[in-house]
């Protein structure tokens, strides 16, 4: 009788009982959807939480930046201690204070208790770096790639569902049901996933800096609030002032701090090897013109003509929803391509493709098709570089740094991440137009045509100079024989 042997942990089989590397994709991919379903979710209702908690543009934006920052100071905090205790532990660890963040902020009684339970569920976006560094563990070098695009093409299926499911949920119950389902699925999903990963090994134990954390977290959250009140406040103003110095200092300070650390928070000489160094500085860009993006568009699809096109949430969603389902394809696309071809074309492509996009916007907004059009080559441009740079970390660290380098990445984009939605508000609250009504406030303030221009020329901006970049990147690519790759460092 033929009996098949036991397929290898880095393989995936071809009779029909999944692999434990697929099961595990499968159980990560899931995680990744979840995170991006409510993050997706959030952009489209915060004019509505604005308008229920009475609060401006600016403040609102920390709904998401909060998140954001918090999740950016934790992600190699975290990734060092999934390389300490085992990355399944640490996984559970940041899943719990998710699921607390989310559950927290479902009964908000206002909008500061809202920021900081986003603050608490910041914390759990450490699942992101730890999910890709258990993939890049139990996937050969060949596969990963193509691993890492699937897990990268879930924000596709997360923003259709958070801007389509998410807009009915904040329109016809409220905002705070969006938050109380995420809640019950990512209690679903803890429990999946304390079955699904096995245990790993723990590493070698070494210091963990929080100092460091803290300091980086308090130094960014400064030069936030300086963006924020800049319009109020004026941005020369000495109050303003006294967040950006104090802020400024401790981030200066957070790296000279790095290197006299035996076990720093990032570990800078990493930054040494130039596809890392690369990878780092697109990631910021790339993502805070992400979000630049995605602020500026909500806010243009929900403004009153003819300020913006004065669509409904659910207008809104079922608008942006098909531009981003392209991601689905092009994520899993762009991974096999970064294999057979590398890195560095995929980075000129993406950024070209978003410079495209950007322009767009620029000069075709005044219909819904055109906003669906502009979003979708402004969305395939960002996701082709997203791919590479994750694919670059994994590759070129060593393998017992895997999960700090993709923390260390996850919040350098998470810090571009945080800015993007300040600036854009910021801008949105300096070029304005102002409307009289007959009613309390009297007046309301809408971004104008330069505001939204302002935004989307910053974009193109930023995308010319991670075009720059990626012209220094190193090429590799995977033979098809599964050779090792040739060195990219």
């Amino acid at each position: 009788m033929n009996t098949n042997k036991a397929t290898s942990a880095n393989s995936i089989p071809t009779n029909s009982r999944l692999s434990y590397p697929t099961k595990v994709l499968l159980t990560v991919t899931s995680v990744a959807l979840l995170i991006n379903y409510v993050e997706t979710m959030v952009i489209p209702g915060i004019p509505t939480i604005q308008n229920h908690f009475s609060t401006t543009d600016t403040i609102a934006s920390w709904i998401t930046s909060a998140f954001l920052i918090v999740g950016a100071a934790v992600s190699p905090l975290f990734g060092k201690l999934g390389d300490i205790y085992g990355k399944k532990k640490i996984f559970l660890t940041v899943l719990l204070f998710y699921i607390a963040g989310v559950g927290l902020a479902g009964f908000s009684t206002s909008i500061y208790m809202l920021i900081a339970s986003r603050a608490v569920q910041g914390v759990g976006f450490a699942v992101v770096p730890l999910g890709l560094a258990i993939i890049t563990d139990i996937f050969p070098k060949e596969r990963v790639a193509t691993a890492q695009g699937i897990i990268s093409g879930t924000f596709a299926i997360g923003a259709a569902a958070g801007l389509i499911i998410g807009a009915y949920i904040v329109q016809d119950l409220s905002w705070e049901w969006a938050f109380h389902t995420a809640f019950i699925l990512s209690i679903i999903l803890f429990l999946i996933v304390a079955v699904m990963l096995k245990k790993d090994v723990p590493g070698v134990k070494s210091k963990v800096d929080f100092t460091g954390a803290t300091m980086l977290m308090a130094g960014i959250v400064l030069v936030l609030l300086y963006l924020t009140e800049a319009p109020n406040l004026g941005w020369l103003s000495l109050e303003n002032i006294a967040f950006l110095i104090p802020g400024l200092i401790l981030i200066v300070s957070f790296f000279v701090f790095e290197n006299t650390r035996s076990s720093p928070l990032i570990h800078l000489g990493l930054l040494k090897i130039r596809n890392v160094l690369v990878a780092n500085l697109v990631g910021i860009l790339s993502s805070m013109g992400m979000f630049l993006l995605f602020f500026a568009v909500i806010y243009y699809a929900q403004y009153p003509k003819p300020y913006g096109l004065g669509l409904d949430i659910i207008t809104t969603g079922l608008t942006l929803a098909p531009a981003t389902l392209v991601m689905l394809i092009v994520g899993p696309v762009m991974g096999r391509l970064v294999t057979r071809i590398g890195p560095k074309p995929i980075l000129a492509l993406g950024a070209s493709v978003s410079i495209v996009g950007l322009l767009l916007f620029t000069f075709f907004r005044g219909t819904t098709m055109e906003l669906t059009i502009d979003v979708a080559f402004s969305l395939i441009g960002l996701v082709s570089l997203i791919i590479p740079i994750v694919n670059m970390i994994s590759v070129s660290v060593p393998k017992e740094n895997t999960a700090v380098g993709l923390g260390m990445n996850t919040m350098l984009r998470n810090l571009g991440g945080a800015i993007g939605p300040v600036l854009a508000t910021t801008i949105i609250s300096t070029y304005y137009a102002t409307v009289k009504i007959p009613m309390p406030p009297y007046a309301i303030k809408f971004g104008d045509k330069t505001a939204f221009n302002t935004i989307f020329a910053i974009g193109i901006a930023l995308m010319f100079v991670i075009l720059a970049l990626s012209l220094l990147a190193k090429n590799y690519k995977f033979p098809k024989n599964k050779a090792q790759t040739t060195s990219p460092n």
